[in-house]
């Protein structure tokens, strides 16, 4: 691409988007005696005598790293740690934004599994979370899998489960506008990747019925007869598909009341037209969706994408921030699956009584979210267990 440096999206990002301030006075000497020697002494006395007063007397109760390796970034795909920093930077600034967390941007020069978890098990101490970020698939499962059984502080790979929790939210209030129950959709989910098989673990722990629901991946439809499946799609062929639908897209569309895009590939009109009309079609690809929404608005009734430039958009900022905040308000030191639910439904809460077909999840800017997704995070830490208090 070129490069222009006066367009003004160089120009906002020049310097970066993130700076770091003091939280304390630093104008007297009896101000720096307080902040640094000889005082600060006394704090880490006290922490090395008890470690959990970190999370009260440093900043880890209210920052997280934000952890890449710059493998999958956005749409661009494997561009590596530099190029994956303006993402992170702006990242932290959401989290920011959204809930008061900080964010620290941690782009890893390693893309070797084994690394990528001793950096992140080596700078844990200093941060009361981690989310991992735009690393590609399938490496970032046992990544996300390892750290969450390795650290005592909540892993969340929001690639994964911060689609997945908007999505459910979504979908729950596209059910209710068009007078459907959950637990009766056949869902088709076309992308096997990290999004792909966390929404459909998402939306069977939300209520849809696991047989209803096909996973496509680039080869078709993932059912059990399937010799060529990762383990991840094992799992997926184990746990879906229950008439064991074969064949591609346009097969597994047959009578699907939804369809939930997460491929970046196309799906042609014809395939669409074998599904059950007065659905919902979720096309999220960025920065092309793979139903194009007037195209997609001929066979359903709820259209929702990725994009910020047509209604319904899918956005994880809906979530991960609250999502977060909640976390370590509770002094979580993981999150479940009740918590995520939770999330989904604080967020599909927050517009339940103002559904329209354009408005079926809030505006990423909307108030109202990022406290909602809070306070059902901390309370759903509490009700599993996971909490340090």
């Amino acid at each position: 691409m070129s490069f222009d440096q006066h367009d003004p999206v160089f120009t906002l990002h020049r310097g970066g988007k993130l700076v770091v301030n003091s939280a304390v006075p630093l104008s007297t000497r009896d101000d720096l005696s307080l902040a640094y020697t000889p005082g600060v002494a006394r704090v880490c006395e006290a922490i090395a005598a008890d470690e959990t007063l970190v999370h009260e007397y440093t900043w880890v109760k209210h920052t997280v790293a934000v952890v890449t390796d710059g493998s999958a970034v956005l749409g661009l795909g494997n561009i590596g740690p530099r190029a994956a920093m303006p993402v992170m930077e702006g990242k932290g600034a959401l989290f920011k934004q959204f809930a008061n967390v900080d964010a620290v941007p941690i782009c890893l020069d390693t893309q070797d599994t084994e690394e990528i978890i001793a950096a992140v098990k080596a700078i844990a101490p200093s941060f009361g979370g981690i989310n991992l970020e735009d690393i590609a698939a399938p490496r970032c499962f046992e990544i996300e899998q390892r750290l969450d059984e390795a650290l005592d502080i909540p892993v969340f790979h929001d690639d994964q489960h911060g689609t997945a929790i908007v999505v459910l939210a979504a979908l729950r209030n596209a059910a209710a506008l068009l007078d459907r129950k959950l637990e009766r959709l056949r869902v088709v989910v076309s992308g096997a990747g990290a999004a792909g098989v966390a929404v459909t673990k998402m939306l069977i722990a939300g209520g849809v019925e696991p047989g209803s629901v096909i996973v496509v991946d680039s080869r078709g439809a993932i059912h059990s007869d399937r010799t060529d499946l990762t383990p991840i799609k094992r799992e997926m062929a184990e746990l879906t598909n229950g008439d064991g639908v074969s064949g591609g897209i346009a097969e597994a569309l047959r009578g699907a009341d939804v369809l939930i895009g997460l491929s970046g590939g196309t799906i042609e009109e014809e395939a669409l037209a074998g599904m059950a009309p007065g659905g919902a079609i979720f096309a999220l690809a960025n920065p092309t969706p793979e139903v194009h929404p007037v195209i997609a608005s001929r066979y359903a009734a709820v259209v929702a994408t990725g994009r910020s430039d047509f209604p319904n958009q899918i956005n994880n900022v809906l979530a991960f921030p609250g999502v977060f905040r909640g976390a370590l308000d509770a002094g979580a030191t993981r999150i479940t699956e009740g918590m995520k639910v939770a999330a989904a439904d604080a967020i599909a809460g927050v517009v339940a009584n103002e559904l329209r077909r354009d408005a079926i999840v809030p505006s990423p800017l909307d108030p109202r979210v990022a406290p909602a997704v809070t306070e059902a995070v901390a309370a759903a830490a509490v009700r599993d267990g996971v909490t340090r208090s």
